[in-house]
């Protein structure tokens, strides 16, 4: 569909930081620091973490990144390596490297496709074009293309200059700042599987190149380090002491090392297993550039010594979970660290930090809506709580005045009832579910089985719950709740009592039920939980038809209310498969949709499934989505039987013909991980695993798009009903110099002006979601651009209320000249604002948009001497018109094409129709 760019995202929210793997602060320009996101790209702040802006939109192709560097000797050259090396249970890969000329403003993909996960890029200190990447490789299987990868001119081209084996790769670096031809590497051998994750082997260890990385020697039986296994470890070169290099080691007698004859020997400093628990998620280590006493080490908490390593006091960081640092190599009281909450910046040692409710990066599991006016839209974020927000604020922004916790905790799924939306059940890891009352804030823990499974092998449990376990309302019975484990269970009162309503719906293989982690650290929180139900969904359509499906690869239907369940897995679905969700068709009882994956087996195929006979037959249907990009989620649209829509590693796709051919939903919608999607009062909610929430306005044109449509010369669709909301701007003012600020009851909401190509003046808020534009949105189809168009709103009489034109060809040519930039920020720096421009109407090939405001004409506007303040000049806005029906009229190129639309009351306000 050729013009999909004007299905328009908006409402990103809420802004609470997600996990941040990778930080790095520009040498030069003090105020001036980059973050690299899990699932989010690359982020850059010019006020010192006051405000961040993504720069890596429209050039990456994966969201993950593991590594950012800034040179030292050119702080416009930034380099970034994707693919995070913390690799968690849902760990995303990356696709090599990148690198930018310009401070972040354009981007150059310069290989290393295959290394998936990059711990470490480090920058020659004088030669800008002379990088070191650390790729650990793949993190579900063995790959060759691991190890330590050095270019000298740019990225143009790579050569491995250390490599230990298939299982085996690279994961921390370090440049001694005094001899650059002295560097240190660490190799980690690991591998996640479903089950389990193993960190450490024969093939970890500590390496030294004197020559660049011509050469390698191994440091690993170097004297004083540890004898037996090594697992991760990470490393740090002094700048303030020539031969002074940190590690911190994962094994039996690991801690902290430090050599000071450049790792031929060493000496344990602090044994303290809290700068070492969880070994495979952080093991980070920092010598302070200035101060060779001085240490940072990042675990679950962020630890500081000021003795070479021997003791560590504990440092107080917004959030925790820490995985990175940069100290300016400068000044040391500078800094930026990245945590599972986000990226902060301190400018005082740490003494204080910048706050992490400035970046909307939230990675979330799954996405539910309630039943209110506007709807909330609820999710559990990782490694923080649940969390529900508006889908439209009546104010400027979406902020956090909106939001609030529901219970549960960072992982599952929730539910809310309809009937009564201020009650919700939560979920979290290891079978928790809360129940949640809005009107007390009362939380109560209703979990089906009360036994503690922290540090348990899922063998060792009654029941097996993943760590995101499903949690479903009957769409029948609000008094009717599912929760899934191993086996699927029913409470009929609000979580007060629990019964098993299937068998073990798994294939419960024993030799993946075992204690996960090894063989130096044990680590059992959930998150390798195998064998259960990961998927379940009841049948809107018909009461008692179920689905279920395990992480195992197994589907089963029950058509009895749960009494009787038959095993239709599909035959392509091989052992061991995720599925990761079952659609339950809104149409037809017997259709049903299942999204699998089997990335956590080094498989990245996309993989998905229908059945239209209740699972005896099944059709995969992955026409259009390519290879390497997964597929966790999918859904049918409630009002248009046959179109589909599913969320991959990298984005949303669309099916018009029930999945024979999928097309990818451009727009301005990132690319991002989607974990889950929904559809709502005809908006696509998004659930993505590093950019919060995304709500794509109005699918109308999906709804009522055909092949044919393509071959007219112009069509116009109908718009969804709008409701009459009313939006509070704020006290208004002419945008000024620097950021502006706009101040809507009893918040604040940080903006940019910004002037689009009809004419339209716009905030985009940095600090806060953005509502949809208020009005009509009119979308229409040009086969070919036109060079004029007219646009007419009429009541129902047929009377026009107001007319739009199409820009003149000489504007026209200007926005042209915009498109690659197509949103231009407003003049600053004067008095008044620039002159309001009546919307033009759009003439481009393709998809185009208009939004109504749904008011007559302004008042004439009396030109005097000097101008008239914003503020004032929006007291003239003509009147909004009244719910009601109305027609929309297009006419161009002597063609007039007309529908027509509704106008609906917002239904909290209490005024009639004749009041309005």
């Amino acid at each position: 569909m050729r013009g999909r760019r004007a299905l328009r995202a908006s409402r990103q929210t809420p802004f609470r930081g997600g996990r941040v793997g990778a930080v790095a602060g520009d040498p030069r320009e003090r105020n001036t620091f980059y973050f690299g996101s899990t699932g989010g790209g690359v982020w850059k702040s010019q006020d010192a973490g006051h405000y961040w802006e993504n720069v890596s939109d429209g050039f990456f192709k994966r969201a993950s990144v593991g590594a950012i560097a800034v040179a030292n000797s050119d702080p416009n050259v930034v380099w970034v390596g994707m693919g995070e090396s913390c690799i968690r249970g849902n760990v995303s890969h990356g696709d090599g490297v990148y690198r930018s000329t310009d401070g972040g403003k354009t981007w150059t993909h310069t290989g290393l496709e295959r290394t998936r996960h990059i711990g470490q890029v480090r920058v020659h200190p004088n030669d800008p074009d002379t990088a070191y990447v650390a790729a650990l490789g793949h993190a579900h299987g063995a790959n060759p293309e691991r190890g330590v990868y050095r270019t000298q001119d740019g990225g143009k081209t790579w050569k491995r200059v250390l490599y230990r084996s298939e299982r085996a790769g690279a994961v921390d670096l370090s440049i001694d700042a005094n001899n650059p031809r002295i560097i240190y590497a660490t190799i980690w051998e690991a591998i996640r599987r479903p089950w389990e994750l193993v960190s450490g082997g024969a093939g970890s260890g500590i390496f030294r190149s004197n020559d660049g990385g011509d050469s390698w020697k191994e440091l690993t039986r170097a004297k004083g380090l540890p004898k037996g296994v090594l697992g991760k470890i990470g490393i740090s070169a002094s700048a303030a002491k020539s031969g002074r290099v940190y590690a911190i080691v994962e094994a039996e007698d690991g801690g902290v090392y430090r050599s000071d004859d450049f790792g031929e020997t060493w000496t344990r400093g602090s044994e303290d297993r809290n700068l070492r628990q969880r070994a495979w998620y952080y093991d980070h280590i920092y010598a302070d550039p200035k101060d060779p006493e001085t240490v940072w080490v990042l675990n679950v908490d962020a630890w500081r010594s000021s003795d070479g390593g021997r003791t560590f006091e504990q440092m107080s960081i917004p959030h925790g979970d820490h995985h990175d640092l940069w100290i300016d190599p400068n000044d040391p009281q500078r800094m930026i660290e990245g945590n599972d909450g986000g990226a902060v910046v301190t400018l005082n040692a740490g003494e204080t930090w910048s706050g992490v409710y400035n970046q909307p990066t939230a990675e979330f599991y799954h996405v539910i809506t309630d039943t209110q006016t506007p709807y909330r839209i609820y999710g559990a974020q990782q490694d923080n709580t649940t969390l529900t927000i508006v889908s439209r604020a009546p104010i400027a922004g979406i902020t956090g005045a909106d939001t609030f916790a529901v219970g549960g905790g960072e992982s599952g799924y929730i539910a809310v009832r309809p009937d009564d939306p201020n009650v919700v059940f939560a979920g979290n890891y290891q079978g928790i579910i809360t129940r949640y009352d809005r009107r007390t804030g009362q939380s109560r823990n209703i979990m089906v089985w009360p036994e503690s499974s922290s540090g348990e092998g899922a063998g060792d449990l009654k029941y097996r719950f993943q760590w995101t376990c499903p949690i479903v309302l009957s769409p029948h019975d609000p008094d009717t709740l599912y929760h899934a484990g191993n086996r699927v269970f029913r409470s009929r009162d609000e979580g007060a009592s629990w019964e098993a309503i299937s068998p073990d719906l798994t294939r419960n293989d024993p030799s993946k039920l075992g204690a996960s982690g090894g063989p130096i650290t044990k680590d059992n929180t959930g998150a390798e939980y195998y064998c259960t139900v990961f998927a379940f969904a009841e049948s809107t359509v018909q009461k008692g038809v179920f689905w279920a499906g395990s992480d195992d690869g197994l589907v089963h239907v029950s058509r009895d209310e749960g009494k009787t369940w038959k095993n239709v897995t599909p035959s392509g679905v091989r052992p061991w498969t995720l599925i990761s969700l079952i659609e339950a068709s809104p149409h037809d009882a017997g259709t049903a949709y299942v999204a699998a994956t089997r990335y956590k087996l080094d498989d990245f195929a996309p993989y998905l499934y229908k059945t239209t006979d209740f699972g005896k037959t099944w059709k995969k249907i992955t026409n259009g989505i390519p290879d390497g990009d997964f597929t966790r989620a999918i859904r049918e649209d409630p009002d248009k039987r046959d179109l589909l829509y599913a969320g991959t590693e990298t984005g949303v796709y669309a099916s018009f013909d029930g999945g024979g051919r999928w097309h990818r939903l451009g727009g301005n919608v990132p690319v991002v991980p989607i974990h889950d999607l929904v559809i709502k009062e005809g908006d696509l909610v998004l659930g993505t695993h590093g950019r919060s929430f995304w709500i794509l306005d109005d699918l109308a044109p999906l709804r009522q798009f055909a092949t044919s449509i393509a071959r007219e010369r112009v069509h116009l669709f109908t718009p969804k009903p709008t409701v009459r909301y009313r939006v509070d701007m704020g006290f208004p003012q002419p945008p000024k110099i620097g950021k502006n600020y706009r101040m809507t009851g009893a918040t604040m909401v940080t903006y940019r002006q910004i002037e689009k190509p009809s004419g339209e003046k716009v905030a985009q808020n940095l600090d806060a979601g953005s509502n949809p534009l208020p009005g009509v949105p009119l979308q229409y189809w040009l086969r070919d651009k036109t060079a004029e168009a007219k646009l007419a709103f009429l009541d129902a009489r047929g009377r026009i209320i107001r007319e739009f034109k199409s820009a003149p060809p000489e504007e026209q040519e200007k926005a042209k000249q915009q498109k690659e930039s197509p949103e231009q920020t407003a003049p600053q720096g004067t008095a008044q604002p620039p002159q309001t421009k009546e919307p033009k109407v759009q003439v481009e090939a393709g998809l185009n948009r208009f939004v109504w405001n749904m008011r007559y004409p302004d008042a004439t506007k009396i030109e005097g001497e000097g101008g008239t303040w914003e503020a004032f000049e929006n007291q003239l806005v003509g009147p909004q018109i009244a719910p009601g029906t109305y027609r929309a009229r297009l006419s161009l190129d002597g063609q007039t094409l007309e529908t027509q639309f509704e106008v609906r009351k917002d239904p909290r306000v209490s005024s009639s129709q004749e009041d309005l």
